[in-house]
């Protein structure tokens, strides 16, 4: 039995293209032409995906994705919105409403077909019942903020899930307006929020699952909390717990944290195997970094699982790698090169440079870093399907051991 998918849009000839595009990928299509009776047809043929138009007469697309999200039988449906509205804002209320993306016209068939089976696969993406594994905890951090803390988490996420196959989480320890979903372009319907109130006696694996937001890399999100006083609620005792909880089913948590040593920022570096400490060729960052050295040494965290990840944020006259070597008295394990355009652009379209359909070379050197940080016996051991991203590492990998 072909998916059933409700379209709505108050244009007649929008609504008829949308239609065709989907009926030629092999859906069966309803529509309807306005908010109260796409309310109607829901109940009637209820469908697995509804595709709806903003601009529309007595009740926009907005309005309608708030009304069906409050509906038991609507309130998990994927909903996308289609419009022609294209600014930052518009794309955030549609989010905020609980659309679960957002795209605009006029649009190209084949991205809006490969956009729906993206969201149908998020529909049945969870994870399940599975017997416990030792999963490895990378922390992303830094005392200054702007330097590309989530932007290395969401790229490193997205790679390790692409690269083994899925089994990764991101968890948004940022917990006053956090960017990891945004940045894979993902819906706040479900945050950490939802957990605020939970007794951590409660919070078992099935709990904490019900809030991930599935990523189309195989990546799940546990995102920041819609509100601030929701982030309150939420303690480092039940951060420890969470994770704790999620490494024995998932094979990687990729931490975002945020620029502080609060409760909840130290009950996530307590629980790493692995701490990425991001810094930028500049003073204050310098300055930055060493504060956090010297409190890792203080909390007694092993100098071997701190890694320099030195983001180099802007274009000339930057501090030398070796004057920041001989401040800090470590060496630098990675350099990311200043490639502001294609950091900006991947965010404004949550889709992280590693994933980009055309490799490039910032993706390439996100791929390495991901395979850098891999559990060992995952090294050892090719996935059984190896992904394109896969391929494309252990190429390198081997003409590097080669040159050795």
């Amino acid at each position: 039995m072909a998916t059933r998918i409700l379209a709505v849009d108050d244009d007649p000839v929008n609504l008829k293209l949308v239609q065709a595009t989907l009926k030629q990928a092999g859906y069966d299509v309803f529509t309807a032409s306005n908010g109260p009776e796409a309310l109607n047809r829901a109940d009637e043929v209820l469908p697995e995906l509804i595709v709806s138009d903003v601009e529309m007469p007595g009740m926009n697309g907005y309005e309608l994705t708030r009304q069906l999200r409050q509906k038991t039988s609507t309130a998990q449906l994927p909903i996308m919105i289609l419009t022609s509205h294209d600014t930052v804002q518009e794309k955030i209320k549609g989010f905020e409403a609980g659309a679960d993306d957002y795209m605009t016209k006029p649009f190209e068939p084949t991205e809006l077909q490969a956009r729906i089976r993206v969201l149908l696969r998020r529909v049945t993406a969870l994870p399940g019942e599975s017997q416990k594994i030792k999963g490895k905890t990378i922390a992303v951090f830094s005392l200054r903020g702007g330097i590309g803390t989530s932007t290395i988490a969401a790229n490193l996420a997205t790679g390790l899930a692409q690269m083994w196959g899925g089994g990764v989480g991101l968890i948004d320890l940022v917990l006053t307006s956090g960017q990891s979903a945004l940045m894979l372009n993902l819906p706040l319907r479900k945050t950490w929020g939802d957990l605020s109130r939970a007794p951590v006696g409660e919070m078992d694996a099935a709990l904490i699952e019900q809030v991930f937001l599935p990523h189309a890399s195989g990546a799940f999100v546990l995102a920041s909390p819609n509100r601030p006083e929701q982030a309150e609620l939420i303690t480092g005792e039940k951060v420890s717990h969470v994770l704790t909880v999620l490494k024995e089913r998932y094979h990687y948590l990729v931490l975002d944290l945020p620029h502080d040593f609060s409760a909840t920022t130290l009950a996530g570096l307590d629980n790493a195997d692995e701490i990425l400490l991001v810094l930028a060729p500049e003073v204050a960052s310098l300055h930055a970094a060493t504060c956090a050295l010297d409190v890792f040494d203080t909390l007694k965290y092993p100098r071997n699982i701190i890694r320099l990840v030195l983001n180099w944020t802007f274009e000339r006259r930057g501090l030398a790698r070796k004057e920041i070597e001989d401040a800090l008295q470590r060496m630098i394990d990675v350099v990311i090169p200043f490639a502001p355009d294609a950091f900006v652009h991947a965010i404004n379209r949550g889709a992280p440079p590693i994933l980009e359909t055309q490799p490039t070379a910032l993706g390439a050197l996100f791929e390495d870093l991901a395979y850098f940080l891999s559990k060992p016996d995952h090294q050892k051991q090719p996935p059984a399907k190896p992904s394109a991203l896969y391929q494309r590492t252990a190429a390198r990998v081997a003409q590097r051991q080669a040159k050795k």
